[in-house]
């Protein structure tokens, strides 16, 4: 009896707060306002690199995975009319931390990213910037904590993504001198 009784528990447990699940692409792609660029950037930066993180394990936390938020980034780049599949520039994307609480009823991520861009044809960095965001999402989010966890994980990923777009916004891109030889 006590043994039917661990695994209803067990069972009804699942369905309260259910398994976790990895932050979703689409909740963390940033596709709204469509911002201004230098048009050396316009269709030209590819995503190299994404590195740091792990995939979710279902028994414990919601995580975001190296390939959710490269396609995340790929898909706020193209919205925006910046990706290229072999552009002049590359992104290397590294996820440096993402600070989650353990427990709570509002649940505040912050994500610490740090992006590079690189100029190929120059060989040099156009931009190397470290960007912090944090997002709450609380009980009138989801009634399950796990849930909650998720949904703060891609808030805070969406709004760093955002954020990534400010500055590329920002960027003025010096024309490469060209001469000639003789």
């Amino acid at each position: 009896m006590k043994i039917v009784r661990l695994l209803l528990l067990i069972g009804l447990s699942g369905l309260l707060f259910g398994c976790a699940s990895g932050a979703k692409v689409e909740n963390m792609a940033y596709t709204e306002v469509r911002h201004q660029f230098d048009t050396a950037l316009e269709a030209n930066i590819g995503v190299k690199d994404v590195s740091g993180r792990t995939e979710t394990n279902p028994l414990w936390t919601s995580e975001i995975s190296n390939d959710a938020f490269r396609q995340a980034v790929r898909d706020s780049l193209s919205s925006q009319g910046l990706l290229a599949e072999q552009g002049n520039y590359d992104l290397m994307i590294q996820l440096i931390e993402v600070n989650q609480p353990i427990m709570g009823f509002d649940l505040t991520v912050t994500t610490h990213i740090r992006y590079v861009l690189t100029d190929k044809t120059r060989n040099t960095v156009v931009m190397d910037e470290m960007i912090i965001t944090p997002h709450t999402a609380t009980m009138e989010d989801a009634f399950a904590a796990i849930k909650r966890l998720r949904l703060a994980n891609e808030g805070a990923a969406r709004k760093n993504i955002e954020s990534l777009l400010d500055k590329l916004s920002q960027l003025q891109i010096a024309p490469s001198t060209v001469s000639l030889v003789e």
